[in-house]
C-alpha cells in the first residue's frame, strides 16, 4: 500500500471534528486552516499532486466551518500574526527557522507567507 500525502487532508478534516468535539472551535480552526491548510497550500506551489487535491480540501474546510466562522478566524489571525507589532524583547537570535514568528526576520519567507495568508483568504472566501 503507498501513502498519498497529497490526500492527508483528508484525515487531517475527519480529527478536525474530534478537536472541535475535545478543546472547542478556536483549537478546530487553528488545527486545520492555520496549520494544516497553511501546509498544503505551501506544498501545492511546488506538487502538482497538492495543487489537483486543493479545490477538495477548501470544499471540505467550507463544509465545516460557516463562512463566519472562517472570516472571523481569518480576522483574527491576521492581526495576531500579521498586523501585531513584533515583541521588542525578542531578538532575532532568540528565533529558529522551527518558530513560527521566524518568517520575520526574513524579508522573502515573510512574503511568501502573506501572500500565501492572503491566498487562503481568497480561496475561503470568494
Amino acid at each position: 500500500m503507498s501513502i498519498q500525502f497529497h490526500k492527508i487532508w483528508i484525515e487531517q478534516c475527519e480529527a478536525t471534528e474530534g478537536i472541535r468535539e475535545r478543546f472547542g472551535l478556536e483549537d478546530a480552526l487553528d488545527y486545520l486552516i492555520g496549520e494544516k491548510l497553511f501546509h498544503f497550500v505551501q506544498a501545492a506551489e511546488q506538487h502538482p499532486e497538492f495543487a489537483a487535491e486543493l479545490p477538495a480540501f477548501v470544499a471540505e474546510v467550507q463544509r465545516l466551518f460557516t463562512a463566519g466562522q472562517i472570516r472571523d478566524y481569518l480576522d483574527d489571525l491576521e492581526k495576531r500574526k500579521y498586523l501585531a507589532p513584533r515583541e521588542p524583547d525578542l531578538a532575532p537570535d532568540d528565533l529558529d527557522e522551527d518558530d513560527e514568528e521566524f518568517w520575520l526576520e526574513n524579508p522573502v519567507m515573510g512574503a511568501e507567507e502573506l501572500l500565501r495568508f492572503f491566498r487562503i483568504r481568497q480561496l475561503l472566501q470568494p
